[in-house]
Order: C-alpha cells, then sequence, then structure tokens
C-alpha cells in the first residue's frame, strides 16, 4: 500500500526538533488510521537506524529483554542481538506499535527517556489503551498526538490533485470561481464524502476499485471495531451505541440520545459506555454550546 502524506509528520519533525531526548512520544487514534504507516516512514527518513517492536506479534524473546529493565546496557545489547539492528547514539529511534498490549513497555519509557541514548515513538489503539494502565505508572515523560482519517487536503496530496491549492489562491486573490470550476470542486468533495478518509479506502479508490468494493473495505473496519467494543463491553451495548450513530444522525436528531440505541432506561454505565466510544475516536463527537464564551467547554 502507499504511504500517504500526513499533516502530523510535521508535529513528528517538530517534537524531533525541539523535544525528543527529553519525552517520548504517543501516536493515538482508531484502528486503521495510517499510525504503524506513519511513524515507520518517519523513522526510515530521519533517522540512521530504526526498530519498531509490534507488540500484536512480538517475540517472547523481546519480552523478556523488559523483566530487566534497570540494567539498560544488557537491555539495549539483547534488542540489538534479537533484532540485528545496530543503535546509534542520538540518531536511532525504537518504536513500541501497539504500545496498550504491552503495558510493561509503556511503563519503561520513563526509565529510557532518561537515559536519553535514543529516541522513543509509541502507538496506541484508544479504543484499549486506556484500558491497560491500571497496573502501570503512566509515564510523565510522554507528549501525546492524535492522528485522524485523511482529511480532505491530506486526500488530494494522495489522489494527486492539485484543486485545494489552486482553491486557495482564487481565495487569496478574492477572485471568483466560476459555475465550472466550482461544479468540479463539489464533484471532488463528493467524491472524498464517498471515499473517505480511511487509507485502505483511499489505496483502494486509487486501485480503481468500484465504490461498492470501497465500501466493502469500510464496512470491514466497522466490524473490527464493533468487535473491539464486544470485547471490552461483553454486554454488546458499546457495540450498539456506535453501531446506532449513522441511524440518529439520519433521523437529523439534535443529539444522540443513549436510550434509542440501548432499548432501555439510560444508566450512568450507559453514560460511562457513550464516553468509551468517543474516546475510542471510531466516532467524532460535535458539542453545541449556548453560550459561546471564553470557557466553551463548560458550556457544551
Amino acid at each position: 500500500m502507499a504511504v500517504f502524506k500526513r499533516k502530523l509528520y510535521d508535529k513528528l519533525l517538530e517534537w524531533k526538533c525541539k523535544y525528543a531526548g527529553r519525552y517520548a512520544i504517543l501516536i493515538e487514534g482508531a484502528r486503521r488510521v495510517g499510525k504503524s504507516t506513519l511513524v515507520e516512514e518517519f523513522a526510515k527518513k530521519e533517522y540512521k537506524t530504526y526498530l519498531l517492536i509490534d507488540f500484536s506479534e512480538v517475540s517472547k524473546d523481546i519480552k523478556d529483554c523488559f523483566d530487566d529493565i534497570a540494567d539498560l546496557d544488557r537491555f539495549f545489547l539483547r534488542l540489538q542481538t534479537i533484532t540485528g539492528v545496530q543503535f546509534i547514539n542520538r540518531h536511532s529511534v525504537i518504536i513500541f506499535d501497539e504500545v496498550q498490549l504491552f503495558p510493561r513497555a509503556r511503563q519503561a519509557i520513563k526509565l529510557l527517556v532518561a537515559d536519553g541514548r535514543y529516541d522513543y515513538i509509541e502507538t496506541g489503539s484508544l479504543i484499549s489503551i486506556k484500558r491497560n494502565v491500571k497496573d502501570i505508572l503512566i509515564p510523565s515523560e510522554e507528549m501525546k498526538l492524535k492522528l485522524y482519517p485523511l482529511d480532505y487536503e491530506e486526500f488530494l496530496w494522495a489522489t494527486g490533485n492539485e484543486t485545494y491549492r489552486l482553491l486557495k489562491e482564487f481565495y487569496d486573490k478574492g477572485t471568483a470561481l466560476g459555475n465550472s470550476v466550482n461544479r468540479k470542486l463539489m464533484r471532488d468533495f463528493r467524491i472524498y464524502m464517498a471515499v473517505g478518509g480511511m487509507p485502505q479506502a483511499v489505496q483502494a479508490y486509487l486501485d480503481k476499485k468500484s465504490f461498492s468494493e470501497i465500501d466493502m473495505v469500510k464496512r470491514s473496519i466497522i466490524r473490527l471495531y464493533e468487535d473491539d467494543f464486544r470485547k471490552i463491553d461483553p454486554s454488546g451495548l458499546s457495540s450498539r451505541i456506535y453501531r446506532d450513530v449513522p441511524s440518529q444522525l439520519s433521523q437529523n436528531k439534535k443529539r444522540y440520545v443513549i436510550s434509542s440505541a440501548t432499548g432501555k432506561k439510560t444508566q450512568k454505565r450507559d453514560i460511562e459506555r457513550l464516553y468509551d466510544v468517543i474516546d475510542s475516536q471510531t466516532v467524532l463527537a460535535s458539542y453545541n454550546t449556548v453560550r459561546p464564551d471564553i470557557c466553551l467547554s463548560s458550556t457544551k
């Protein structure tokens, strides 16, 4: 699959220039939004060597390295021996991919960052990262960034479409677009709305797949999210709350009604389930405010 240009790359560059060596960086986001692809591409381009440890398929030998994290010389030597990757002082980065699956690695960040020899990038899927920290000390030496699906500008970059740049030039000059140009712009935007911003769906569009095939890609991701919700909430209510979002949006409701999804009177745990869905970034919440003052969050 192609590696798409992402705006978060520049934020990673800023972290590397200003904060790496003092802080690790944690890239949070829903599954399949391109976290692993982004950080590996960044590591390839910005460091002399890198090691990506994917905790969804990591070997027991690598996990065992974290048993003796107090002796960092031995820890790094074992990692290099097992993986064959040579670490270079201040020119290597170690990536903990899907770090929520191995919380001890995240806890080790404090000691690893304090050592100062290498940089550290973590990725985590929000649907479970918050539930796997109860037995560890969350490191304060950790900055966070969130990755979302491709926005419209990123989608145009991926498709090689110069529309956005030209549109900005028209806007800066205060020049009217004209009906023919406006129709093309609206057509391009409707294509984005149909394809969406999930990298797999965008790749399917670039591969000239039909819209029905693109829809199958997106539906498979939705089923994956539903399965994840059922894992963290065996009652199935979190999954139902997630699945009911499109239905309620299509009814032009002014707010999300939990009881419409669960089929019962809303309880405190149901509200917590809704916030679990929002925190997972599998949906994006839009808040209404009745008083747009300085402290917007207090009136949302």
